[in-house]
């Protein structure tokens, strides 16, 4: 192999080693102002997004122990590496790919150590967020402790309502 080929390779595998998963997507009508505006967003969500040939980037995921096969992932690929949460990362490449006509299609990817089909990204892309699912945990915990208090409360308050009641009826 050429120097500059297994340089090219190198940096591949350092970048799939050093994020925490990565999105495959097969790209088309991807005009350089596309691909600019993605790789914004992407790098929001805290995240690369880089164009990478299909033979170099098996090879790396193979280097770094992740079996992938070149005949899944058909045209051209880009590949969405994820520094922080993968989740995240998959939302943002889905949501971009219904709203400008499938500009990026979601091929596959590899989250949490799973090597996953697109489709698996697409379900995974449309579960709540860490955040909401916190919410919904707390808005949980926090029910049954607000209708108790509320009890207690109706309880507390029943008491003297009954005894003003009683002591206006007294006195009448």
């Amino acid at each position: 192999m050429r120097n500059e080929k297994q340089l090219l390779l190198d940096e591949v595998k350092e970048k799939i080693e050093g994020s925490k998963g990565f999105i495959i997507a097969r790209y088309r009508d991807f005009t350089a102002g596309k691909a600019r505006s993605f790789r914004d967003l992407v790098a929001q969500a805290s995240g690369d997004f880089e164009i990478v040939r299909k033979r170099v980037f098996v090879k790396a995921a193979e280097a770094a122990g992740i079996k992938l096969t070149v005949a899944d992932y058909k045209g051209h690929i880009g590949v969405i590496f994820a520094n922080e949460d993968t989740t995240k990362v998959s939302k943002l490449a889905v949501k971009y790919s219904e709203e400008n006509d499938k500009a990026i299609e979601v091929v596959g990817g590899h989250i949490d150590g799973i090597v996953c089909t697109g489709e698996e990204i697409e379900a995974i892309a449309k579960l709540p967020s860490l955040e909401e699912l916190r919410a919904e945990l707390l808005g949980l915990f926090e029910a049954p402790m607000a209708q108790t208090l509320a009890a207690i409360n109706a309880v507390l308050t029943s008491v003297p309502c009954c005894l003003e009641e009683k002591a206006k009826k007294s006195q009448e």
